[in-house]
């Protein structure tokens, strides 16, 4: 295990612990002190913690098919069904039956009750089920969880006259007590699951996951002795519970967006792959090519000259070639492989470059891979092209504007250069690529300034 990976983890686990701390003295103090045992008549605010559970539930539900969708894990297939049930329960029995202002009946609560428990077994499930599964998976599960959902609903309400009634004012049943602390068990266990994940693979989200299980465990635990199952009352558990929804959501937010950087760096490195056949192998093969010749008696010192120049454009073209697969492997911070790119390039004294980047300009992952080849294709055409000692790039905000500059002192041009066509088409394309706007400025003897102004 890698030094950083140990101390990743090591960060999560005294961050789990000090949590586990915080929270357990707070339900010890809450389980002795009677007095805080208490629920509160807020219909309105109720309602709302509800409706905000169940769509934060439905959006960690979307979030996790979309990722499903890309990686095809079955991690993602068990937490989108698991969050989806969460969040159809929560909908169809705590907010639906209460809209026209009647109590949850004895077979919504249970139903309720059924669904959360249903939910949580599902998402606990999910991080000890490996491999992937193939896209139909996804509807076929959700369409089998909806109808586990139906079918339990439909035995309850047949057989609510059996069920013990559930009444905010009286003592809670056994079988609610029970089915409740099962579900903080459920909980528990999707903490030591998502965390022995981590553990494992140093994958963002379990380590979210875990953190949202955590929270999640200490509000089952809160409901066991103030259970709430109406949209009427509130309790301290609904708190713990709508936080937990709060760090889950995060976490998948943060999911699918490393998974669509993710897409964009495999995008990438083939991208770089072909330039390196297309350019160092076409050096390689002019270094060979001329040591034939020099085997077949030609001038030795025509083709030996020859040969040095196409043996220096080479090991310059593996030195950016190395740096590019690097960069596209999304293994260094942006500004730093920025930074790294600009010493490689400068190295020879031929250009010097001064580079700005103001730190509160944020840029999306697929923004970062398209402006570092922006800047790369800008100064290899002003270091081919432009006759210039000197050049700026600077990536700031303006008006609100977030824009890349890339301005030198070289010779300029009428028009638009012949000679830099290629390399402008290709910044072009990469403008387009990240919805940017694509501005070219230059005259004859006052160098050239070229600017991309990113999306809003």
């Amino acid at each position: 295990m890698r030094q950083d990976s140990r101390d990743d983890f090591q960060a999560w686990l005294w961050g789990e612990i000090l949590l586990f701390g915080l929270l357990g003295s707070s339900l010890a103090l809450f389980v002795t002190n009677h007095q805080l045992q208490t629920k509160f008549s807020l219909p309105q605010l109720g309602l709302v913690l509800q409706t905000v559970m169940a769509f934060a539930g439905g959006i960690i539900a979307l979030l996790a098919g979309i990722r499903f969708a890309v990686e095809g894990r079955r991690l993602d297939l068990f937490l989108c069904t698991g969050f989806l049930v969460a969040s159809v329960s929560i909908v169809a029995f705590a907010i639906a039956p209460v809209l026209d202002g009647q109590p949850v009946h004895r077979a919504e609560a249970w139903a309720g009750v059924a669904g959360r428990l249903f939910a949580w077994t599902v998402i606990s499930a999910a991080p000890f089920v490996p491999g992937r599964s193939g896209p139909r998976a996804l509807a076929n599960t959700a369409v089998a969880a909806c109808v586990v959902l139906v079918l339990g609903w439909l035995a309850l309400r047949s057989s609510s006259g059996v069920l013990p009634a559930i009444d905010p004012r009286s003592e809670a049943p056994g079988l609610l007590t029970g089915t409740l602390a099962a579900q903080a068990l459920l909980n528990l266990l999707a903490v030591v699951g998502f965390g022995k994940r981590f553990y494992e693979r140093r994958e963002d989200l379990d380590r979210w996951l875990a953190l949202g299980s955590t929270l999640m465990l200490f509000a089952s635990l809160h409901y066991v002795f103030t259970p709430v199952l109406a949209a009427g009352s509130v309790s301290r558990g609904d708190a713990l519970r709508l936080l937990a929804y709060g760090l889950l959501l995060a976490g998948a937010w943060r999911a699918i967006s490393y998974a669509e950087f993710g897409r964009a760096v495999a995008e990438e490195r083939a991208r770089v792959a072909r330039e390196i056949h297309d350019g160092l192998a076409q050096y390689l093969f002019a270094v060979s090519t001329h040591a034939s010749m020099l085997q077949n008696g030609a001038p030795q010192a025509e083709t030996i000259a020859k040969l040095r120049e196409a043996a220096n454009a080479a090991q310059q073209e593996a030195r950016f070639a190395i740096l590019a697969l690097s960069t596209a492997a999304g293994t260094a911070p942006f500004d730093a492989a920025l930074r790294r790119y600009i010493e490689f390039l400068t190295a020879d004294g031929q250009l010097e470059v001064d580079l700005e980047i103001d730190l509160d300009v944020r840029l999306a992952p697929d923004e970062q891979i398209e402006v570092f080849r922006i800047v790369q294709e800008g100064l290899a055409n002003v270091r081919k092209h432009a006759n210039a000692t000197r050049a700026e790039v600077v990536i700031g905000m303006r008006n609100y504007e977030r824009f890349v500059l890339i301005r030198d002192n070289g010779e300029g041009f009428d028009g638009e250069s012949p000679a830099a066509g290629q390399g402008l088409k290709n910044i072009r394309a990469r403008t387009k690529t990240i919805e940017g706007g694509f501005t070219l400025t230059s005259k004859p003897g006052l160098g050239t300034a070229l600017e991309v102004v990113l999306r809003t």
